[in-house]
């Protein structure tokens, strides 16, 4: 972030918010550092570096064009599993990343939030992610969600447990168990639900991202590996979005001229998310 928008850059952003509605929360699994990396004949870790320069340039580009949240898939749960250099390597691209960015974060009126089992980081994460989100937790224009040590069935579980705890204490009733009581007991209870889900490298799996939040989500798959999806790139995926009819469970007779223009989640009553 910080870089001055180009002139061309803006008429493209101009031209995108002409053309329909920007997704008001933007979700997005950063798959292919190695492999990136690897087909380059680099070390794993200048994958996961150059992935650092991506991470910043959607994120100045979501909050140039308009997105009020955008969540990255950082470092989930299964994560963990990977050796121990790797995970030390990333646990200090992430330290040092939160250090150097958060000047930038507070210069554009960027929140920044966490999602996750963020007491399992490093003391010194941890140290600096609270900072770093006290700090700029009174920003409006954009909040920028980590998901670290996360998982979508980790998350799950935490609801479940937090949920039977207030029905054992007598503070809830089985029978006023819904949709919103999980809602409300998840790590996302602040956030609207994403309506656009960005997956890079080509796969096509969830990777335990969101289970919960992602039931209405469109889905927008690139083969690009993360350190080289650029602000085009997230351009693309945009145009994609706005061609897509959101129907959430309906039919499009059903639709009248006011509901196509809701293309957001977040816009229809939460019950529909």
């Amino acid at each position: 972030m910080g870089k001055k928008q180009s002139e061309s850059d803006a008429k493209i952003q101009e031209e995108l918010r002409n053309s329909g509605e920007i997704p008001n929360h933007i979700a997005i699994i950063m798959d292919g550092n190695g492999r990136w990396a690897r087909k380059r004949g680099l070390p794993r870790v200048a994958g996961h570096k150059k992935g650092v320069d991506s991470v910043r340039e959607i994120t100045q580009a979501c909050s140039d064009i308009g997105v009020k949240y955008l969540t990255l898939f950082t470092f989930s749960t299964e994560n963990w599993k990977r050796p121990k250099d790797e995970v030390s390597t990333l646990m200090r691209l992430l330290l040092k990343s939160v250090k150097d960015k958060c000047d930038e974060l507070m210069q554009n009126d960027v929140r920044l939030t966490t999602i996750g089992d963020v007491k399992s980081l490093p003391k010194e994460v941890q140290k600096e992610l609270y900072d770093a989100v006290e700090r700029t937790k009174n920003n409006k224009k954009m909040t920028l969600n980590l998901a670290l040590s996360y998982g979508g069935r980790w998350e799950l579980l935490e609801a479940v447990k937090s949920i039977t705890r207030e029905v054992c204490e007598g503070k809830l009733s089985i029978e006023n168990i819904n949709e919103k009581i999980i809602s409300e007991n998840l790590t996302t209870k602040n956030f609207p639900d994403p309506d656009l889900l960005i997956r890079t490298s080509g796969e096509f799996r969830i990777s335990n991202f969101m289970l919960w939040q992602i039931a209405y989500t469109e889905f927008y798959i690139s083969d690009v590996h993360w350190p080289g999806f650029n602000r085009k790139h997230l351009y693309e995926a945009i145009r994609n979005f706005q061609k897509r009819e959101r129907r959430f469970g309906r039919v499009s007779e059903q639709l009248n001229k006011k509901d196509k223009g809701l293309k957001n989640v977040s816009s229809l009553p939460k019950e529909a998310n």
